[in-house]
């Protein structure tokens, strides 16, 4: 039992890589785009990611590219402020330690931690699984077949490890109703530092996010009952155009930004819920085992601690697979379905669909300045109920 495919180059792969490695397996990593994605959106960091972000030897750099906000507020039309909360609270829910980074930077910082140690291949994806007694035999688009002990799929809400093994994604995905749009741009004014600032109307809501080097970043979610999703850059920039005309704050000045980018993230807001994360030789971890869906801002963090918790297992089961699979999925289950279950509710207030709903939510925040009321509000989302397991990593296996 040594040699590990992990599909993806995300947060979830490299992660495993790391530990995978320091147990003495041998990973190789493979990820169909050409090279690390950049762009996208931010995440909030806290908790158990950065537990294992610690046991990595990489929180410094992870404050370093970090950004400490200060507020989250929400404005009205004219840009005034609605509602809002200082993040000290946040901050003290999370036991002091919150940062708030692009999401490609953790990915950048988790793969520099792997990148000279493990095999990697770009700009090559798996086509085929083909389980064996020994093995699993793969196949991969551009480098034909190879033999690897284990395959682990780590490649997100649209695995194709899971599709290969387990089936369509239509069987597992849970469709929360929303869309989910985020660009970045130069240039941007104003510039809010270290606030994000959120603007809503019935079942839409934009927020700014002020990034170094002179960037902004603009998220979008709004709810939507059509299955089908734009297919084309074009498509995308029409429905949020569609979407977002009615609408007042500075939505004209952002729509005539969205018109001059050539990236653009879009996807369903949806989660996976699957009976098993494991079928034989293969075993999915991150949001390709039970995407929490990302408005719940901690994808990132359970990308983290699955990996870690899989390679764990993998470590002390001495070649027995099926019992590391198997004590992983015990170990994650119930802590992952209480996490979607908050995920849920949390989609639900971000982007309210009636306007007693935004004025609900706003109320909801505006009570959050009440000493207490915060932590009986979100505490339960917040506080990791999961304790991180301690394995040796040093053992060699064969």
């Amino acid at each position: 039992m040594k040699t590990v495919l992990i599909s993806g180059a995300g947060i979830a792969g490299p992660t495993l890589g790391f530990w995978l490695k320091a147990a003495g397996f041998e990973p190789t990593l493979i990820e169909r785009a050409p090279a690390l994605r950049s762009g996208g959106y931010v995440i909030d960091f806290w908790g158990l990611g950065l537990d294992i972000s610690e046991r990595m030897g990489m929180v410094t750099e992870i404050n370093r590219v970090g950004y400490n906000v200060r507020e989250m507020r929400i404005v009205n039309d004219r840009g005034r402020r609605a509602a809002g909360f200082g993040t000290e609270l946040v901050t003290e829910l999370a036991g002091g330690r919150y940062v708030t980074l692009p999401r490609s930077e953790l990915s950048r910082l988790l793969f520099e931690k792997i990148k000279a140690s493990a095999e990697v291949i770009f700009d090559d994806e798996i086509v085929g699984l083909n389980e064996q007694p020994d093995c699993v035999g793969v196949q991969l688009k551009h480098s034909g077949e190879r033999q690897f002990d284990l395959v682990i799929g780590a490649d997100g809400l649209h695995s194709t490890v899971r599709k290969l093994a387990f089936g369509p994604m239509q069987q597992f995905e849970k469709d929360l109703g929303y869309i989910v749009a985020a660009f970045e741009v130069r240039s941007y004014r104003p510039r809010d530092e270290d606030v994000y600032l959120m603007y809503g109307q019935p079942g839409r809501m934009v927020g700014r996010f002020t990034l170094r080097d002179d960037c902004t970043l603009f998220l979008f979610v709004f709810s939507a009952n059509d299955d089908s999703l734009p297919s084309t850059l074009d498509q995308q920039k029409n429905t949020l155009h569609r979407t977002y005309a009615a609408c007042g704050w500075e939505c004209p000045s952002i729509l005539k930004e969205l018109d001059r980018t050539t990236e653009l993230y879009f996807d369903r807001v949806s989660q996976i819920r699957m009976s098993n994360w494991s079928k034989g030789r293969i075993a999915l971890i991150g949001d390709a085992a039970f995407c929490v869906s990302l408005l719940a801002g901690q994808g990132s963090a359970l990308a983290m601690i699955s990996a870690y918790v899989l390679a764990g297992e993998l470590a002390q089961a001495g070649g027995r697979y099926q019992q590391a699979f198997d004590k992983y999925e015990a170990r994650l289950r119930q802590f992952i379905e209480m996490k979607q279950r908050g995920a849920e509710r949390f989609a639900g207030a971000l982007a309210p669909k009636t306007r007693w709903g935004l004025c609900f939510r706003n109320q909801v925040i505006r009570a959050f300045a009440i000493p207490g009321l915060a932590k009986v509000a979100i505490g339960r989302e917040m506080i990791d109920t999961l304790r991180l397991p301690e394995y040796d990593f040093r053992r060699q296996h064969h």
